[in-house]
């Protein structure tokens, strides 16, 4: 018997002690939000942080909110705001979970709202709308719209998320014919920092509308994406492997399909150059999407003709298929930073210079396993006509004339040594293609905010009157600054300083 007290005693003792030291904030949560708050013991808490992409962004909170509903972020918003005015109540929000920096959308020792469980997709026959939870990724709406006979313009890789996609603008197979991601949404439900939930749209609160296409996390917590949805079957499309000294005869095709694209705006193409240190091996890969059941369609017929193709998947598939054949590994430590520059084959050339240098410093000084990628993309006017059609966005994209090229460089590695290293790398890719663009006045302002590097400014690169017009939306919808402050993860508007003239 005294041996059971003495257990019992050492146990209440424990629970006590574990208590006494829980985070006020998360202690606050607790008793509002029950068994949806939940602590490093639970395993539904591991599952969350080591389903981050990046191991890089795997962080630990102190506790993590699981809301199933727009009311539950409401409660955690307004009990984390309350709680704030006594001890200090940091917090992210996390959507699909995909972006590789640390801090983006988890913290450490704070409280991460996790989103994953608000994944439902419901498409509306009469509306001919998709309406689409903040923790869905991309593949989970395709399932269900491939059924249907219908599609939105969404991510390329399946596990990319919604929320973010959408919110930093979002490029898709579809940008040609309907504009970016974010030009699609005709409704967003938004959790406000004093708790309210509100509708963006055309009609109602239309100024946060607008800043949501593109204003990322700056405003709110968006519960719900309304899209516009269309007729979609199958698409043609796949990837097609070719040797790395093919690059100049796929410059010429790639800088002629940019220049295109309104011909035909139903194709689509990426392009990247991957180096693996597995293999010693830099390879050539085109994905082409022609988003009709066409196989080798015109506007690939230039690409068709290079010689050496070593291999190719390109087939009649849906999207869900299609979207599983693009996604980027799992375990490694990531680092995305872009560039945008003039559709120009000079500004290419250098890229692959460039390229071969950042290998070479990494074969060099590497511990253990890396990849280096450099993956391409044509921005033509276009895109920003159909979003100046479809009621604009914050991009700043429609202040341009010329056909553009987005750069990604995308680095992979799995030894926390090369850190330092790989940072480097990232940085420096970026400012060396941009001072080489520059040279030649074939540079350009343009940050996609949703490849770009911590330490870049994707806000800034909007232009002076959209930064304004964000700054003066997010004083109207968050006077006291509870997403500039309480919620330091992503892209702030505080931290934006000034941009050039529009």
């Amino acid at each position: 018997m005294k041996f059971q007290l003495a257990v019992v005693a050492a146990a209440f003792a424990f629970v006590s002690s574990a208590v006494a030291t829980e985070c006020p904030c998360c202690t606050a949560l607790r008793e509002k939000l029950r068994d949806k708050v939940v602590f490093p013991a639970n395993p539904s808490y591991q599952t969350s942080v080591t389903s981050y992409w990046s191991n890089l962004a795997q962080l630990s909170p102190s506790c993590i909110v699981q809301p199933i509903k727009a009311e539950d972020i409401s409660v955690a918003v307004k009990t984390l705001v309350k709680t704030n005015e006594r001890t200090p109540c940091r917090f992210a929000v996390r959507g699909g979970g995909h972006t590789p920096w640390g801090g983006s959308s988890n913290i450490q020792d704070g409280v991460t709202i996790d989103l994953s469980l608000m994944n439902k997709v419901e498409y509306n026959r009469q509306k001919s709308t998709a309406s689409i939870g903040p923790g869905t990724k991309w593949v989970d709406v395709y399932r269900v719209l491939d059924k249907l006979g219908v599609s939105v313009p969404g991510g390329r890789a399946g596990s990319v998320g919604v929320a973010g996609l959408t919110l930093g603008g979002g490029n898709s197979f579809f940008a040609a014919r309907y504009g970016l991601v974010c030009d699609n949404v005709v409704n967003f439900e938004v959790v406000l920092a004093d708790g309210r939930i509100v509708n963006a749209n055309d009609k109602q609160n239309p100024d946060l509308f607008l800043a949501l296409k593109g204003g990322s996390n700056n405003f709110g917590v968006v519960s719900r994406f309304d899209l516009t949805a269309f007729q979609q079957g199958n698409l043609w499309g796949g990837t097609a492997v070719y040797p790395f000294s093919t690059t100049s005869a796929q410059f010429d095709a790639f800088v002629n399909f940019g220049n295109n694209i309104a011909n035909d705006p139903y194709g689509s193409i990426i392009s990247f150059w991957q180096y693996a240190s597995t293999t010693d091996t830099t390879l050539f890969i085109n994905a082409y999407e022609y988003t009709k059941p066409v196989p080798n369609a015109p506007p690939f017929a230039q690409y068709l003709t290079i010689p050496g193709k070593i291999a190719d998947s390109l087939r009649v598939t849906n999207l869900t298929d299609l979207t599983g054949e693009l996604e980027q590994a799992y375990g490694f430590r990531d680092a995305f930073s872009t560039v945008t520059f003039v559709n120009n084959k000079k500004v290419l050339e250098k890229t692959v210079d460039i390229f071969n240098a950042k290998v070479a410093l990494a074969k060099s000084r590497a511990v253990g396993e890396y990849n280096i990628v450099y993956l391409i993309q044509p921005i033509p006017t276009i895109f920003s006509q159909h979003s100046v059609e479809r009621g604009g966005n914050v991009l700043g994209l429609d202040r341009f004339k010329d056909n553009l090229i987005l750069l990604l460089a995308d680095l992979s590695w799995k030894d926390s040594r090369d850190d330092g290293l790989f940072k480097q790398i990232s940085d420096s890719s970026i400012t060396e293609i941009n001072n080489y663009a520059k040279s030649i006045n074939k540079d350009n302002e343009y940050i996609y905010l949703d490849y770009a590097g911590k330490n870049q400014n994707p806000l800034r690169s909007y232009g002076s009157n959209n930064l304004r017009k964000l700054r003066r939306i997010a004083e109207q919808y968050d006077p006291e600054e509870v997403f500039q402050k309480l919620v330091p993860g992503g892209f702030k508007l505080a931290a934006a300083g000034s941009a050039k003239r529009s």
